[in-house]
């Protein structure tokens, strides 16, 4: 069986509050081999992870991220909306996580949540703390927003890219290539195995997301996808375990 990358969507967020650091951190102990997470700017510049472009869902308070400095927001209580053992969990920057996951073999799949918000300079921002963090090889930069993908691609050739997308494309691999996106990640509904096959031909990978059902997750795999983005990565570890346990009772 090839080896599937285990993506912790915005960290262990079944079991911990999203893009936290308790969350980054409990996904590795579950077995993730990477952590995907959003990233949005804060009112003086500074890199902060959060899903929503208002802070009414997660953030504890009112009002948009953009209209907050990066100290206001790290007093924010990003915790307690998950569980009240979680009180007081601070919204973290970028860096933050680049501290967690620097040297390690882990995976970072750093979402740009700049479709609503066209936050100016995110894709230059994003790519100096990459540099700055020497994490070139560890990042791939995805977005809905393909036009700031292409924008981080000409930045930054070296940098891997991958476009997220909800409904099925014609000839995705394709449309990547065009791109230079090194990866597709469709929602789980919009993947075929044929395009699975056609993109890995082209070396682009694909992590289809938010696959949380044991069956699923199955089915992901028979299909032949190299990477999956999901709220459970102990539950994708297992699973994987047994493939590998029965291939190699098979084999003997």
């Amino acid at each position: 069986m090839n080896k599937i990358e285990i993506i912790a969507h915005r960290g262990a967020s079944a079991v911990c509050p999203e893009n936290t650091m308790i969350a980054f951190e409990r996904a590795l102990e579950l077995g993730a081999t990477g952590i995907e997470t959003d990233v949005q700017m804060s009112a003086d510049g500074r890199l902060v992870l959060i899903h929503d472009e208002t802070l009414q869902r997660t953030g504890g308070s009112e009002g948009w991220v953009k209209d907050f400095t990066y100290d206001t927001l790290r007093t924010l209580d990003a915790g307690s909306w998950f569980h009240a053992d979680f009180a007081g969990e601070p919204i973290p920057s970028l860096e933050m996580l680049f501290n967690l996951v620097q040297g390690k073999r882990i995976l970072l799949n750093v979402e740009l949540k700049n479709g609503i918000v066209p936050y100016k300079g995110m894709e230059e921002k994003i790519i100096q703390v990459i540099r700055e963090w020497n994490m070139e090889q560890q990042v791939v930069l995805s977005s809905f927003n393909h036009a700031s993908l292409v924008k981080c691609k000409r930045i930054a050739p070296d940098i891997r890219t991958a476009l997220l997308y909800m409904e099925k494309l014609y000839r995705p691999y394709d449309y990547a290539a065009k791109l230079e996106a090194s990866g597709l990640h469709p929602y789980k509904l919009a993947v075929a195995k044929e395009e699975v096959t056609a993109a890995l031909a082209q070396g682009i990978v694909t992590y289809p997301f938010t696959v949380n059902d044991p069956g699923d997750m199955e089915l992901m795999m028979d299909m032949g996808v190299q990477g999956i983005l999901t709220d459970l990565p102990d539950v994708l570890a297992s699973l994987m375990t047994a493939r590998t346990r029965s291939a190699n009772i098979g084999i003997k």
